[in-house]
């Protein structure tokens, strides 16, 4: 295990593993050394070993530096589906010290403009499926297409010929790695910078909790433009010398599929697709006998899914992560021997992670005293990009805002409560949308639940809850109502139900609540 000791990371007074790789060159190095003929990425039929893998990064590494003058420090964006090229590309980023800027492929050809000309992206690295998205931008100086021709776009097999290494580049931890903007619910996204240091805490906080090694396979279908995709999935395995067996985007049949015949021993999604994954029809003819670590985040795990998946995979290790994009993915676990026991907390601070729950007037909460949490460890990101307004309000001291209600119970195990703008006021009475939420979703035919604040001319705001049933089920309002009148206290009760066949949600997957409390039935 590695030791935990207290250094200054930009500047910052945090906790840092002692014994840890400088770069994500250096973490990559180590693994390739180490592994050189273990499988590295996997997709559909194809593979490439550690050492296959490092030798095409260096290749694309070399043309980007030499023959489109990618220095370090300029910004290369890769709006891709998950693939081998994707991984690649990173890397070949990270070696020549470029800073990656990962698009949300899900975004309108506006969107993407304004975070290419806002990041300053000198290149671009798209595939046929989306190049449409970006054929009329000319902010950049050189596209790259992966999977066939068109014109204006550079065939991405240019970057991939045999090449005399790039010159080395000399890498401090504490530089950029990659931007990722912010999937925010309202205003113009914000570039979180994400650094060496960052990632490498990130991963090596994931390996030490998860007890994950060269012998785990990982089914990448959380998207490689997500923090949980590229950081808690990718780069993760990368450092431990496991094997990233890899999906372009998640659908449940093809994913159980995989699961089965790649023999996955772990995967890290949001509850939704393991609740997709168990009904899938055809999830009961394949066997998951490798399969042993799950992890989830994002939101709550009902307990009914966890029967489930306790039933149908004995044995598995549960863990139950919480973390940001600022973050760099993980900032508590819950250790697996809990999250039965406490299922409505999120864990405790990963090793270099140091927390606190502060009251409106920036006070220290007693235990169990509810405020907003705010978060130090070197896997913060120093900032964002180009942007000191939301730096100002983003940051105090050594800490990330998080912007979330949370409590602290007197063993340091973290309750998060709700985001400071859902949290509902009736009357006086403060009632926690994720509270409500978690109710909802424990009733059986629930697949998804959100729950919003409404107008109320009598006490000022009410319950609505708008939810998605399971498929080939029904609800309605008199019974959701009457399900969490058995659960909650009277002024909890929604007080409007809603039906959907979906919820509402932004490219990166967040629900978007300003619509559900818009759309007042």
């Amino acid at each position: 295990m590695a030791g935990v000791v207290r250094e200054s990371v930009f500047q910052r007074d945090v906790l840092v593993y002692a014994e840890r790789p400088r770069s994500v060159n250096e973490l990559l190095q180590r693994t390739v050394t180490r592994f050189p003929d273990r499988e590295a990425l996997v997709m559909h039929n194809e593979s490439l070993t550690y050492e296959e893998m490092h030798r095409f990064i260096e290749y694309i590494a070399s043309r980007l530096h030499g023959g489109y003058g990618v220095r370090k420090g300029e910004r290369v964006a890769i709006l891709l589906g998950n693939c081998m090229e994707y991984a690649l590309v990173f890397f070949a980023c990270s070696r020549i010290g470029a800073i990656a800027v990962p698009l949300n492929t899900r975004l309108a050809p506006k969107e993407i403009q304004f975070m290419l000309e806002q990041s300053g992206s000198m290149a671009l690295i798209t595939d046929m499926e989306f190049a449409e998205k970006v054929a009329a931008i000319d902010s950049v100086s050189a596209k790259f297409i992966v999977g066939g021709e068109r014109e204006g776009f550079v065939p991405f097999e240019r970057l991939i010929a045999p090449a005399e290494p790039a010159p080395h580049t000399n890498m401090d931890e504490q530089e950029p790695l990659y931007i990722m903007y912010t999937s925010g619910t309202t205003g113009v996204p914000k570039g979180a910078v994400g650094s060496h240091a960052g990632v490498i805490h990130a991963v090596m906080s994931y390996s030490r909790i998860m007890g994950t090694t060269e012998q785990d396979r990982s089914l990448d279908a959380v998207p490689f433009f997500h923090v949980t995709g590229l950081v808690g999935q990718l780069i993760h395995m990368v450092y431990t010398g496991g094997a990233n067996v890899i999906v372009r985007r998640f659908r449940s049949s093809e994913f159980v599929r995989v699961m089965s015949e790649a023999r996955i021993t772990f995967t890290f999604n949001v509850p939704t697709v393991y609740v997709m994954m168990l009904l899938d029809p055809s999830f009961h003819r394949y066997r998951y006998d490798a399969f042993n670590i799950l992890a989830y985040g994002g939101a709550s795990m009902s307990p009914h899914t966890i029967e489930q998946l306790e039933r149908e995979f004995p044995g598995v290790q549960l863990y139950n992560a919480y973390g940001a994009t600022e973050t760099t993915s993980p900032a508590t676990v819950m250790p697996p021997r809990y999250y039965k026991s406490m299922m409505l907390s999120v864990g405790l601070p990963i090793p270099v992670i140091e927390v606190k729950i502060v009251d409106s007037s920036g006070e220290a909460c007693a235990p169990s005293q509810m405020g907003e949490l705010l978060i130090k460890g070197p896997n913060v990101v120093r900032r964002y990009w180009d942007n000191e307004e939301a730096d100002e309000k983003s940051f105090e001291g050594d800490y990330w805002r998080s912007g979330d209600i949370a409590m602290m119970d007197e063993r340091g195990f973290i309750y998060i409560m709700d985001r400071a703008k859902d949290m509902i006021n009736r009357g006086g009475e403060k009632i926690f949308s994720v509270e409500v939420e978690n109710i909802l979703l424990g009733h059986p035919n629930v697949l998804e639940a959100a729950v919003v604040g409404i107008p109320d001319r009598v006490f000022g705001e009410s319950v609505k809850a708008v939810i998605v049933p399971k498929p080939g089920t029904t609800v309605d309002e008199v019974e959701i109502q009457e399900f969490a009148r058995h659960h909650l206290a009277d002024y909890k009760i929604p007080r409007q139900v809603e039906i959907r066949s979906e919820l509402p949600r932004n490219p990166g997957g967040k629900v978007l609540k300003y619509l559900l409390r818009n759309a007042v039935s």
